[in-house]
Formats: C-alpha cells, sequence, structure tokens
C-alpha cells in the first residue's frame, strides 16, 4: 500500500477527475461566502440562469465591511450597506443560510466555521478570501478563491486545481512563558520567508504541536498564506476531536462515532516522504513583531531595526531601504522605542477567546498609556458572549480599551475601523503590507499579550518584561 501525507489522502478522496496537463477536477465540501469577493460570483449565476447544486454547502456572512459598534443602528448609506444588501438579497434569491450581524452566530468567517461545526476534518472547504488556510488546523484542505472560482463552486460543487507538493514543519521543544503561536508562525516566515511556502500544502507536526489548542492551530495555519502556502494542516486528534464534539453542525450519535474512526485514519503514515522539510525549535523562541512592510520583515523584539547596509543582496537593500521609509524607522534603532498610537486586538488571526484571555491577563489592572487608543474586537458574537460571561469585557474597558462587536474591523481597512496617514498600530492581524490598515498607516504584527503590553507601555515592549499584572 503506498504510504501517503494528510494533504495527498484528503486530496485523493475528493478527486472527481484527473486531466492530461496535471490538473484535477476537485469535490469541494464547504464553501463559506461574504460580501467581498462573492457578488460577481453571484452576478454570473443569474447571468447563466443557474442555481446552486447543494445550497446547504454553503454558509454566508458579511465580516469585512460591517461596523463594530452601534450594530443595532441601520448601516449607513455607503460601500458597507450596499456590500451587506447585495449579499441579503443574493442568499434569499439562492437558497444560502446568511448569518445577519445581529444573530450571535455571526462573526468572521473563519472564526464562526469551526465554532459551528461547519469546518470538518477531512473536508475541502473555500471562501473567497486568503485566510481560508485557518481551517485546515482541523486537518481540511482549505484554500482562498477568487469570485469566478467561488461562481463555479455554487454551480457545480468542484474546482479544477492542481496538486501542490508537501512541505512538514516540525515543531520541536516547548514554548516559554510569554511567547505564543504567534511568534512560532512570525519567525518560521521571518526564516524561509514570504515565498517560502509557495506551491507547497505545509502540514505542521512535531512534539510543540501536540500541545497547541485549537485556538493556536488556527492561527499557525492561517498565516500559512503569509509565508506564500495556500494550504496549512494540522493532522487531526483528540484536541480536534473534543473541540468539535457538540458543535452544532458536528455530526451526533453513531455518525460522530463513524466520523471519528475515520478522522483518526487521516494522519501522515509514518513513512510519508515530503517534497521538503523544515525544522524549528520553538523553546529558544522570543517574542515577536514585525519591522517592516510584508510578514517576513519581522525580528525578536529584542533586537533593533536592520541596517540595509550591512545587507549585499542588492535587491533585498532595496526592499529594506523601501519598508524603513514608509515605517518611518532608522537603521539600528531598538524596535522597544517604537512609539505606537493604536492596538488592535482582533482578526481572524487572533481574534478568539483564548486571544482575548490572554491579553487581558497583561492588562488586567493596569491602565494603556495616555499617548494610545486602543480597541478589542472578538472575532465572533460567540467569544464575545463568552468572553463578556467571564468579565474580560471590564477588564478591557476598565483599562481604557474600546470593547467593539464582531467582524474584521481594523485588520483591513475596508470598515470604519482604519488608521490615518502615519498613524502607527501594535496589531494581532495577519498582514502589515503597506495601506493595509488605512492609507499611509504603519503596521507591526505581534501576538495579543504584545499588542496588550505595548498598549500599556504606549512603546513596543517585551510582554515578559511587565512581570505579573496587579
Amino acid at each position: 500500500m503506498t504510504v501517503k501525507t494528510l494533504y495527498e489522502k484528503v486530496w485523493q478522496s475528493h478527486v472527481v477527475k484527473d486531466y492530461d496537463d496535471g490538473t484535477s477536477l476537485l469535490y469541494i465540501d464547504r464553501h463559506l461566502v461574504q460580501e467581498i469577493s462573492s457578488p460577481q460570483a453571484f452576478s454570473g449565476l443569474t447571468a447563466q440562469n443557474r442555481q446552486l447544486v447543494r445550497p446547504a454547502a454553503h454558509i454566508a456572512v458579511a465580516d469585512h465591511a460591517v461596523p463594530t459598534r452601534n450594530r443595532n443602528m441601520p448601516l449607513a448609506e455607503g460601500l458597507a450597506s450596499r456590500l451587506v444588501g447585495r449579499l441579503i438579497e443574493n442568499c434569499e434569491q439562492f437558497g444560502i443560510d446568511y448569518i445577519s450581524m445581529t444573530d450571535d452566530r455571526h462573526g468572521i468567517v473563519h472564526v464562526i466555521g469551526p465554532e459551528l461545526g461547519f469546518t470538518l476534518p477531512g473536508a475541502t472547504l473555500v471562501c473567497g478570501d486568503s485566510h481560508t488556510s485557518t481551517h485546515g488546523a482541523f486537518g481540511t484542505i482549505s484554500f482562498g478563491i477568487g469570485a469566478s472560482e467561488c461562481e463555479c463552486v455554487f454551480a457545480t460543487q468542484t474546482l479544477r486545481q492542481r496538486k501542490q507538493k508537501t512541505m512538514r514543519v516540525t515543531l520541536n521543544g516547548a514554548l516559554q512563558p510569554g511567547v505564543s503561536v504567534k511568534d512560532i508562525i512570525l519567525a518560521l516566515i521571518a526564516r524561509i520567508g514570504t515565498n517560502g511556502g509557495v506551491g507547497y500544502a505545509i502540514e505542521y507536526t512535531g512534539p510543540a504541536m501536540a500541545t497547541l489548542s485549537m485556538e493556536a492551530r488556527m492561527t499557525l495555519c492561517n498565516m500559512s498564506i503569509e509565508a506564500g502556502s495556500r494550504v496549512g494542516m494540522v493532522a487531526p486528534d483528540e484536541t480536534t476531536f473534543a473541540y468539535l464534539e457538540g458543535r452544532p453542525l458536528s455530526p451526533e450519535g453513531e455518525a460522530w462515532d463513524a466520523a471519528v474512526a475515520h478522522w483518526r485514519d487521516l494522519g501522515s503514515d509514518p513513512d510519508a516522504v515530503f517534497d521538503a522539510e523544515v525544522e524549528l525549535d520553538v523553546s529558544g523562541l522570543a517574542p515577536h513583531v514585525s519591522w517592516g512592510t510584508n510578514p517576513g520583515e519581522t525580528s525578536p523584539v529584542s533586537d533593533r531595526v536592520p541596517d540595509p547596509a550591512t545587507e549585499t543582496d542588492s535587491a533585498k537593500r532595496a526592499k529594506i531601504e523601501r519598508s524603513l521609509a514608509y515605517m518611518d524607522l532608522k537603521p539600528g534603532m531598538p524596535l522597544e522605542d517604537i512609539a505606537i498610537d493604536h492596538v488592535f486586538i482582533g482578526s481572524c488571526t487572533n481574534g478568539r477567546l483564548e486571544d482575548m484571555r490572554s491579553a487581558a491577563e497583561v492588562i488586567k489592572g493596569r491602565r494603556i498609556a495616555p499617548t494610545v487608543t486602543a480597541i478589542a474586537v472578538p472575532g465572533s458574537a460567540g467569544v464575545r458572549l463568552q468572553a463578556e460571561a467571564e468579565g474580560l469585557d471590564r477588564v478591557f474597558t476598565d483599562a481604557g480599551f474600546e470593547w467593539r462587536g464582531s467582524g474584521c474591523s481594523m485588520c483591513v481597512a475596508v470598515n470604519d475601523d482604519r488608521l490615518k496617514p502615519g498613524e502607527r498600530c501594535a496589531s494581532t492581524s495577519n498582514r502589515n503590507f503597506e495601506g493595509r490598515q488605512g492609507q499611509g498607516g504603519r503596521t507591526h504584527l505581534m501576538s495579543p499579550a504584545m499588542a496588550a503590553a505595548a498598549a500599556i507601555a504606549g512603546h513596543l515592549i517585551d510582554v515578559r518584561k511587565l512581570g505579573s499584572s496587579n
């Protein structure tokens, strides 16, 4: 019997047809629909007078453009109201379950998919958003698609795709206090580069992997796309099963037992061969922060801003110079000397309950710096409700944070939460591209604990220097 990786097992079980050009027609089990990528897809269906093959295989929610405050008020006339209104109309026309902003199930697609049990091991799942790789934490093949591909999934429940090569990232050692999974993925991207995973499906494994929660695994897979990989995966295990059991859309009874038995066999075979291997010892990792304009331009917070003059590769040197010019940073300055104006805790990367708890632990009994504006945005209504039941909202507001409703918020500047030109933000999101959080805005990526520490200090700081909160 041929040995296979996790990716190869899931891929093979979904191939409808192989073509001579090396591509395959892949069956798609699940499709998450949001307001930004779907309008053209629905328009294509209407123009061709087509219907959906499996309406129940799709769930829709508006997350990118929606406001995170005044949620009971009608949306003001503008881009958000047009996008949301069109999504509602399309869902009604085509029979898709639409989750409204006032629904307790509302949230960012990549947060609510797992919460609802819509994301299941061994499945294929797509969405018109690049961070669909998040769902690979459950042992799914999950990836972002474009509008024309969304239309194809609506109409045929299939996609023609090229099989990826495989990369195994083995995480050894154990994380030290104050260091989190966000530091793992930032360190990995800094090491292999933002193109290091291009053409590969990444499987995360190793001793450190086994200790990570589902929330942490989702963060890891979420940012696989920032390393150039469309697919990040983790083999399902007891942690996965415990998370999924009892979810609204998870199997029940005998169907649950049968599903778990199948899911246990999805892991890569012991002798499976990967096309690339990367090992990372996490035991010596320090908290990381980004200094440039892509997630690969990241360093331990104890380091200094790099000096492009020391870079011998002319292309790399020019890129560092451009990044420092945009970020308004001087070569050689300590990263901890960088003052910030804003703090954003949220996004599909770090907007889960575990993330809110981590940040709240840092800020409890403290106040944010008077020069800082800070917002905490739960990734879903479910996260918000549970956080409020635990009193986390009061911890944030007592410290000077704004506590918001669910949504993508300041991760991407297509809603009301955005930076002004020249403003600098300590952010738990996934991208620090030029203008990502607002035209001319400057973004520093970090973990929730690190962002909370920056809010207190008013500048980037190693969270471990703050000690325990009062």
